[in-house]
């Protein structure tokens, strides 16, 4: 009789997706790792490679989900344990994360939730002895757990509390909760088409925003979307899409992108026709940007540089954008990691490094030259406080209050002083996921 050579049996289904997820979401809590950098790139997880598309998007959710709702997870798994999360078994506190997760808040049947998360703990040596204890706990949470949730809604658990402390003393608490709530929605993709959004919007199944935005909720992977390999639109949230289009009018003007990558301004500017160089200091965000711009078939110069060190040519520019390295707590309903890495004492050293952005394009700036400054963060030493320092310091800039009919009549996104400031609860929906913006900030100067 010939010998059979053994077969290892199939790995149950969805177990790796969640056995990445729980990698990466160890990543962020406990090796202050970022999504991006674990997801894509050269860091990103070995695993991602053989996850089938719907594994991918299925391990994605679930990371997202978990730093979305994390305070509101810690409070729910802190009820139904009595003695805390194990804390010496990082995989022991992911899977009863994860599985909470599925069972609160997403389409995943709850003995499928509890089965996986144990066999995630059971596949870990420090953690296998948790198995019993994850099982019995994530019991509990499918019929305890909801109930839970509802004891806090209202308190805007899922931002940490320096975060919420900071946007109740400039926004007021009433809107704070409204932002904090409009965080807690997986976000819609937006969309910057080339030409003829409603034709568009109405091709994908989506809608038109105001602004000319198309939205609409993905279902698979971006890439698959009609236009994309066409090149006829780009990835790019409703606020983030703004700034550029403050300058009016570019046609064969110069124009620099500062901290240009991955390259949507860019994009944009090119598009209207302006003869573009685009700075970024990372040469592999550099390169990301020169392979959207060749998908979209568009023409930009690009440089490797730090913008504040670039020399820059010496007859200057007609307009610079600085879109400036920040704390990015704007972009929190997409990048949730950013709620958790980030903390109160970044914003100082990265509002020195705006400032010196900013005095930097202005020797970049031909007398005439319109500089607009932006950042995704919902700081105010980061966006008002900004451009009051270097108005003060610089004489030779004046303001250009932008006016509502340049961002499609939405007034309650202007300042009183004519900056804009996008919020995540802005533009609401009977459908969350399809209302919200990135916290924006943007100001148009003037050199005289």
């Amino acid at each position: 009789m010939p010998s059979q050579r053994f077969v290892p049996p199939s790995e149950v289904p969805g177990l790796a997706a969640r056995r990445i997820a729980a990698d990466i979401v160890d990543g962020v809590l406990h090796k202050h790792r970022t999504l991006d950098d674990q997801l894509d790139g050269s860091g990103a997880h070995p695993g991602l490679k053989t996850l089938a598309d719907r594994d991918r998007a299925l391990m994605r959710r679930l990371v997202a989900t978990v730093l979305r709702r994390l305070g509101t997870l810690g409070h729910v798994l802190s009820r139904l344990l009595d003695k805390g999360v194990p804390s010496d078994a990082p995989r022991a506190q992911s899977a009863l994360l994860i599985g909470a997760a599925q069972i609160l808040w997403m389409d995943v049947p709850d003995h499928a939730a509890v089965d996986l998360s144990v066999r995630l703990v059971q596949s870990d040596r420090r953690a296998a002895r948790y198995a019993g204890l994850v099982n019995a706990v994530l019991r509990r949470c499918a019929r305890e757990g909801k109930a839970l949730v509802e004891e806090v809604a209202t308190q805007s658990l899922d931002l940490p509390p320096w975060l919420l402390a900071r946007w109740s003393a400039h926004y007021g608490e009433a809107t704070a909760r409204d932002m904090a709530s409009a965080l807690g929605h997986e976000p819609s993709l937006d969309l910057t088409v080339k030409s003829d959004p409603a034709q568009w919007a109405s091709r994908l199944h989506g809608e038109m925003l105001p602004t000319g935005t198309v939205r609409m909720l993905l279902h698979g992977s971006v890439t698959m979307l009609p236009g994309f390999a066409e090149g006829q639109w780009w990835v790019q949230d409703a606020a983030a899409a703004l700034p550029a289009r403050l300058f009016g009018d570019v046609k064969g003007k110069s124009v620099a992108d500062l901290c240009a990558a991955p390259g949507g301004k860019t994009a944009q500017l090119a598009l209207a026709g302006a003869h573009v160089t685009a700075i970024d200091r990372s040469p592999a965000r550099v390169a990301r940007l020169r392979e959207n711009l060749a998908r979209l078939s568009l023409q930009a110069e690009t440089v490797v540089a730090d913008a504040v060190e670039w020399a820059g040519p010496a007859e200057g520019f007609d307009g610079i954008l600085i879109d400036a390295p920040c704390t990015s707590t704007g972009t929190i309903r997409r990048h949730p990691d950013v709620a958790w890495l980030r903390q109160d004492s970044d914003i100082a050293p990265l509002a020195a490094l705006q400032q010196r952005l900013l005095r930097k394009s202005v020797s970049l700036l031909k007398p005439g030259g319109t500089l607009v400054y932006c950042t995704c963060s919902l700081e105010p030493e980061e966006g008002e406080q900004a451009v009051a320092a270097v108005l003060a310091a610089e004489p030779a800039l004046r303001r250009v209050p932008i006016v509502a009919s340049e961002v499609a009549g939405l007034d309650e996104i202007l300042t009183r002083d004519g900056d804009l400031r996008t919020l995540p609860c802005h533009l609401p929906n009977a459908d969350p996921r399809l209302g919200g913006l990135d916290g924006f900030f943007a100001a148009r100067l003037v050199k005289s």
